[in-house]
């Protein structure tokens, strides 16, 4: 069975052509980030902009590269919620457009729940799992317990762990985004140069990363108002370690308390070479078995929606012709 996945959920307009869930047969990711670049954030206009822009080139490259056309395609699937709600409607409409040209259903995904499907299309991951599910907008512990049914253990209070990594990136001055290039600095740096704030929650599951962020903020002034040098690698590095030992740490009680041993990473966080590193670690040290995304479907990708899409089709979930976007939406209860 295949399906095309559809993504424009933030800055990057995707698709990709999907078989069984499992099999990668095409690709393709327009993105604007260059642009956004210059505002040292994602802007939301521009990204819709050039969503509209883009999706029609994107769509046909993708069935091309899969070599098919629609006719060889069994279900659209579509990220419909969260993220910015200009683009995402793009995608969505574009999505129920060619549903009704082409006589295909068409199937609404959360945009976490193929941020978790990248691993099926990576590796031979079947649930159940416990999975760490780390971006720029969310920050979940979420039992898989099948691959349309989800529990959420564990979510953050205030910011993300992407967020406050891409804040404290744009606070030392480094480029947009401010979370990998704190990734790329960091192996130059001293990790222990300074001792960051470990937030302390009355929750076993959940996460809190404002006050590390507020943290770095604050020293990075108190130094430029002394007149100071600032060590940007040691900074980087430290406040890096702050926020990965975070997850892990409630990875690990989680994991432990509800007796999980297959352990997976999902979202643009995955990607973080420390955040990789500990997690790998610490399974080793427990003898669970670790399942991460390959770097390439880490990030926003048609891929992952084609993969989820799948699991969603055989599960039943189609969407009517009035399907909306939403900026918010539960990854456990999803409503469309």
């Amino acid at each position: 069975m295949r399906i095309l996945g559809i993504e424009s959920s933030c800055d990057e307009t995707a698709a990709a052509v999907v078989q069984d869930g499992r099999q990668v047969l095409s690709n393709v990711i327009a993105t604007s980030l260059e642009e956004h670049k210059l505002y040292g954030g994602v802007v939301p206009e521009i990204a819709s902009r050039r969503h509209a822009e883009s999706i029609s080139g994107v769509v046909r490259q993708a069935l091309a590269d899969a070599n098919c056309d629609m006719a060889g395609i069994d279900a659209i699937a579509v990220t419909y919620a969260p993220g910015l709600i200009g683009a995402l409607l793009v995608g969505v409409n574009f999505a129920k457009g060619l549903s009704m040209a082409t006589n295909t259903p068409l199937v609404p995904v959360h945009h976490l729940r193929s941020h978790v499907a990248a691993n099926y299309i990576t590796g031979d991951l079947q649930p159940p799992f416990l999975c760490l599910v780390v971006s720029g907008g969310h920050s979940h512990i979420v039992a898989v317990e099948d691959y349309t049914a989800y529990k959420v253990l564990g979510k953050t209070r205030d910011d993300a762990a992407g967020e406050a990594l891409d804040k404290a990136g744009r606070t030392l001055g480094l480029p947009y985004p401010g979370g990998i290039s704190i990734d790329k600095i960091a192996p130059t740096g001293d990790e222990n140069a300074f001792a960051f704030p470990h937030p302390r929650l009355d929750t076993p599951y959940d996460f809190s990363f404002s006050g590390l962020k507020t943290a770095v903020i604050n020293t990075v002034h108190r130094m430029e108002q002394k007149g100071e040098t600032l060590p940007v690698a040691d900074l980087a590095a430290s406040f890096q370690k702050g926020v990965t030992d975070c997850l892990v740490e409630k990875l690990e009680k989680a994991a432990t308390d509800y007796g999980y041993t297959s352990i997976a990473l999902a979202g643009g966080v995955s990607a973080n070479s420390r955040l990789r590193r500990e997690t790998d670690r610490l399974c080793r040290q427990k003898g669970w078995q670790l399942h991460l995304p390959a770097l390439k479907y880490c990030g926003d990708n048609g891929a992952m929606v084609g993969a989820q899409g799948y699991y969603e089709y055989v599960s039943g979930v189609r969407a009517q012709p009035d399907l909306n976007a939403y900026a918010t939406m539960p990854i456990d209860r999803p409503t469309f």
